[in-house]
């Protein structure tokens, strides 16, 4: 797995909608400034949460985004896959083919990893991550 961008910036977009829930929609043009990601880049990572249920909108004056459940219900993982990332290390993708059309060596060494990472990322909801944040803030 290798987590590009478009990982990273969604968990650090919901986690700022998350951690910065006042009961009225936040828009991406604020979330833009509060965490230094281009609008229309948040503009398509919204597009694929919006999708997958993770966030709602609401259009007009006043309007942006909300999560639609509360952080304690959306774990690293939906995001991460929301937004088409990848969670797995296998150069074959699962095919078995990494080596000349046969499985490598090292296949399941790599099944085992992405598991792990799975399960680690899974394991993380929005909200553990941002009372995490809140408790290491004062070190």
């Amino acid at each position: 797995m290798q987590l590009t961008t478009k990982g990273r910036y969604a968990v650090m977009a919901m986690l700022d909608l998350a951690a910065n829930n006042t009961g009225k929609p936040i828009t991406l043009d604020i979330i833009s400034q509060r965490q230094n990601i281009s609008l229309s880049y948040l503009e398509q990572l919204f597009a694929k949460l919006r999708k997958a249920a993770l966030v709602k909108s609401v259009r007009g004056p006043g309007g942006g985004y909300f999560l639609d459940s509360p952080a304690k219900n959306i774990n690293l993982t939906q995001i991460i896959e929301a937004v088409d990332e990848n969670i797995d290390l296998r150069r074959c993708k699962g095919m078995r083919s990494c080596h000349g059309g046969k499985q490598c060596i090292s296949h399941q060494l790599w099944c085992d990893v992405s598991e792990q990472i799975r399960l680690f990322l899974s394991s993380k909801n929005l909200q553990q991550v941002i009372d995490n944040h809140q408790s290491n803030k004062g070190l």
